[in-house]
């Protein structure tokens, strides 16, 4: 399903699902790109990469590579894991010097090719190839007026009318840097960006940070990933993060960076360090591992109960557990197995189909529990229909009690700029007070991560975080309703 320069493509964005406590949230995806010096097999070191980033997304994915020489892209996507996309015959195909890779998740309905990326377009002045990972929030504001002035679009995608605003800016001025530039001021919400023109690689990071960025070399070649377990994959060596409002540009003549956008109160999603990201990776200076291990340790501290034993939900509250079994002394365990061979997208967002899932996809170690008390972590609570259903299962296994500890916050306010947390009235913790939550999911107790110490999690973060959905209080003004562009079928 390889496009070349001559197709224009609309890519929804990725407004996408992962399952966290309870809920389907939607979370950004992966992006990847390189600018080889060094003659690699630029596919393959995509390939690998991407690999790395499949946690964060599952449904889709894509290469976009480019020969600088021969100013030809070439793009290949589709619905799949990275090793059902790219057989060796395509990776062989994709020859190039430049490339962008990207992994996706799917709305409910939405996981159809044209929702892959890159991006990938042609206009006046040849290609540009997009990833993208964030949310503008401003988009359908922006599209209509575009498509006031003339602006025909494929898709209902912001990622789309990115494009679009990113090729007329670029018919202005001299260099695609410098329309990336023009537009960062237009747009709201937020975004990590690799831009690929013909001789080009370009990253962008949003003025607040909200999602992650790094740049590493490889020999003299430099690389782009969501995070560094991207770069450990390809045997790069991490440089630094790209810095919240940073362009970095790279080209034959070497790496430019253009800081005119820094300098904002950063604010990365505080919930890269509790769920998205891979425990391996580190983000703004700060192990993601080591954040959820002290998520553990505090929730030990603010709420210690009398137990036996002490487990994490796989995978999101395993390494918090060990946080808690370190610091309160109560042995860890293995409590739940999860089925590994049942991806993500077998959950259903239905209620009915949620509840049997959670049978084929975790398992109680009865051994482990039978007449036991314990204590077992998970990363959120959103609407309490599967940690419910888990606290059922053990119980049903001859847990004697089941203390559930969250290494979240309270969810109570919804998310503008990628994590789709649901409207307030679906957010369970809005509806009943913890007593009556606890008594809800049937467990003996229940307690979350204090709102007040969410950030010592990451005490070694380069950057400021945003807890909004948690507090209410977001880095910027955000607009009563939030323009949302749902993909058309």
């Amino acid at each position: 399903m390889a496009s070349n320069a001559d197709k224009i493509i609309g890519v929804d964005v990725c407004k996408d699902t992962q399952r966290t406590g309870d809920v389907y949230v939607k979370e950004e995806c992966g992006v990847f790109g390189i600018f080889d010096r060094d003659g690699f097999d630029t596919a393959k070191i995509v390939y690998y990469a991407l690999y790395a980033l499949q946690h964060r997304g599952q449904e889709s994915c894509g290469i976009a590579i480019n020969d600088r020489q021969k100013k030809l892209t070439e793009t290949h996507k589709a619905l799949g894991l990275v090793s059902d996309v790219f057989s060796p015959e395509e990776l062989e195909r994709l020859r190039g010097d430049m490339a962008v890779g990207h992994v996706r998740y799917s709305t409910t309905g939405g996981n159809t090719y044209v929702n892959a990326q890159p991006l990938s377009i042609k206009y006046a002045k040849g290609t540009i190839s997009i990833v993208h990972n964030g949310n503008i929030s401003n988009a359908a504001k922006l599209r209509s007026t575009l498509e006031n002035s003339g602006a025909i679009f494929q898709s209902t995608s912001d990622t789309e009318v990115v494009a679009f605003m990113l090729a007329r800016e670029r018919l202005k001025c001299s260099s695609i840097e410098e329309a990336v530039k023009r537009i960062i001021p237009k747009l709201e919400g937020s975004f990590s960006m690799i831009v690929m023109s013909p001789q080009k690689l370009i990253a962008v990071r949003d003025p607040y940070g909200i999602r992650p960025m790094c740049m590493g070399k490889k020999g003299k070649s430099i690389v782009f990933s969501s995070e560094t377990c991207g770069l450990d994959a390809v045997g790069a060596n991490w440089e630094r993060d790209v810095k919240p409002g940073e362009i970095i540009l790279v080209s034959d003549d070497g790496v430019s960076c253009d800081e005119t956008y820094c300098g904002k109160k950063s604010a990365l999603c505080i919930f890269e360090h509790i769920y998205f990201a891979r425990p391996d990776s580190y983000i703004d200076g700060q192990s993601v591992y080591e954040a959820r291990m002290e998520a553990g340790r505090i929730l030990a501290e603010e709420y210690p109960v009398d137990a036996d034993i002490v487990f994490g939900v796989p995978d999101s509250g395993i390494v918090a557990a060990s946080g808690f079994s370190e610091r309160s002394g109560i042995p860890k365990v293995d409590g739940l197995i999860k089925n590994r061979y049942i991806g993500r997208t077998f959950i259903q967002p239905e209620q009915s189909q949620r509840e049997e899932s959670v049978r084929i996809k975790l398992n109680v170690l009865s051994h482990n529990v039978q007449g036991k008390r314990v204590v077992m972590i998970d990363d959120s609570i959103v609407r309490g229909t599967t940690i419910s259903n888990i606290v059922s299962l053990l119980k049903g296994a001859g847990a004697a009690e089941v203390h559930v500890r969250i290494s979240s916050p309270e969810f109570l306010w919804p998310c503008y700029f990628g994590t789709d947390i649901p409207s307030r009235d679906q957010l369970v913790s809005n509806r009943y007070s913890n007593v009556e939550l606890c008594e809800r999911i049937g467990a003996d107790s229940l307690h979350f991560l204090p709102l007040e110490r969410v950030k010592e999690i990451a005490k070694n973060s380069k950057v400021g975080f945003c807890d909004a959905c948690f507090s209410g209080k977001y880095p910027f003004e955000v607009p009563q309703s939030v323009d949302k562009l749902e993909f058309e079928h």
